[in-house]
């Protein structure tokens, strides 16, 4: 018996969750995932920050380079472990016989994905809480900071909070076919569309070509700038969910037939492609009306639908705006539950539904008592630059040096009509992986770059 202890990708039974149907399915999952809160209130502003056009060099580099190597490695560890993070943890270090230890280091990883949701069901409760004020006509009707303040108060926006956590878990107890793979077909597809539409619309805004100017022309000496550069890298990398947890689980559900580094390319595309889409609905609009562009919560909440009551049909374009940022906070958070809800699901022997009802109810009990703006923010920043970038360079240690990139490689592979290009291994062990352990420092040393 191997020291995998019979978990060989040949052999490797269907998990309990079922898989994902299709390879569409499987790629609007990930980008689900993948697109977020990240994609639309910080890539438009640090895309005109850091030298327009410019910043598009490194990024571009930066996304091809994680998705192929870093999404990849996720995802090929969980379909050949065929369990989620600390079962695949478990796996990768039973190679040099340390699997226990595997199994402990899993925990980080897995702690940060449920970090982050906890903070991450606060936030897409803002956004639902938006969605309905658009709906009523609340949000413009009232000053958007004072409305914004009242959802972000202690226990501000408790009913919401409870509405974005129920959905997600209501959604996750269907398993992977049913509930994830179903979901995102619907969300995503829906997501893209909604912004389209209000791309099209902000571009017949008089002044809008100064928000055009904003994003797309090159300021070449931006590349000289070592701020562009990390910068460039922090939004790619966090931009990918690569958090050495979520995008394993989804890798569990992977079908033996999909060619994984197509699939992550395809991913990174996707992800790409939705953040310039948020690019193009905002910062147009935001120069047309004069407003100083901004980055984080204040562009969402307070900027956009005092823009949206200036606009013609306003009301109905900030439902559009909200009822896309909801779609794409929901199935990011649906794969932070999954990672831990997955884990534990398997490791405790626990029902599929109380898994889920076990993490939404942890998310819930935390999160109710960080509702407000500072504490939340405080909880996010310990998360997002210590927590997860870690767990990203232990992923990627485990992954390439522990298990080993020839082993690997044969996951990797497997599906694919033609074998990896001799530069695949190089690339992952000595530019992926210091790389990650670069984004982790220079997360803590800038206080944040993702």
């Amino acid at each position: 018996m191997s020291k995998h202890k019979g978990m060989e990708s040949s052999s490797a039974p269907v998990h309990q969750n079922g898989g994902f149907g299709s390879s569409f399915g499987f790629v609007l999952a990930c980008v689900g995932s993948a697109v977020g809160m990240g994609n639309i209130w910080m890539f438009p502003y640090r895309v005109g920050q850091y030298g327009g056009g410019a910043f598009l060099v490194p990024y571009i580099l930066f996304i091809v380079l994680f998705g192929l190597v870093g999404l990849s490695a996720e995802f090929a560890i969980g379909r050949r472990a065929k369990t989620g993070t600390l079962g695949a943890y478990e796996y990768c270090w039973n190679a040099i016989g340390k699997g226990k230890l595997g199994y402990i280091l899993g925990w980080i990883p897995l702690l940060g994905s449920l970090g982050i949701a906890i903070g991450y069901a606060i936030i897409v409760g803002w956004v639902v809480r938006a969605l309905a004020g658009s709906l009523t006509g609340a949000i413009l009707t009232q000053d958007a900071a004072a409305y914004f303040t009242q959802a972000t108060g202690n226990f501000g926006s408790v009913p919401w909070h409870v509405l974005v956590i129920v959905t997600a878990a209501v959604i996750l107890m269907f398993g992977a076919t049913k509930g994830i793979e179903k979901i995102n077909k619907v969300l995503m597809p829906s997501f893209f569309v909604l912004f389209a539409i209000l791309a099209v619309r902000v571009a017949f805004l008089p002044g809008a070509v100064e928000g055009y100017k904003f994003l797309f022309m090159p300021d070449w000496k931006d590349l000289l700038k070592v701020d562009t550069w990390v910068m460039a890298m922090g939004q790619a990398f966090f931009s990918l969910s690569i958090t050495g947890s979520g995008m394993i689980v989804y890798g569990t559900y992977l079908s033996k037939t999909e060619d994984i580094p197509k699939a992550s390319i395809r991913t990174a595309f996707f992800d790409t492609i939705a953040a310039m889409m948020a690019a193009l609905a905002i910062m147009p609009a935001v120069f047309a009306f004069g407003i100083e562009p901004n980055a984080g919560p204040p562009l969402m909440f307070i900027t956009l639908p005092n823009i949206f009551r200036q606009m013609p049909m306003g009301r109905l374009f900030a439902t559009l705006f909200f009822l896309s940022v909801a779609f794409a906070g929901i199935t990011s958070l649906i794969n932070m539950f999954e990672a831990v809800s997955e884990s534990w699901q398997t490791r405790f022997k626990l029902s599929r539904k109380g898994a889920v009802a076990l993490c939404g109810s942890i998310a819930l009990l935390v999160g109710i008592f960080l509702e407000a703006e500072p504490s939340v923010g405080s909880w996010m920043d310990f998360i997002t630059i210590m927590v997860v970038p870690f767990g990203a360079v232990l992923g990627a240690v485990s992954i390439y040096y522990i298990l080993g990139y020839k082993e690997i490689k044969k996951e990797l592979e497997e599906g694919r009509e033609k074998p990896l290009k001799s530069c695949f291994g190089p690339l992952a062990k000595f530019v992926y992986v210091p790389l990650a352990v670069v984004v982790f420092i220079l997360g803590i040393i800038y206080g944040g770059i993702g």
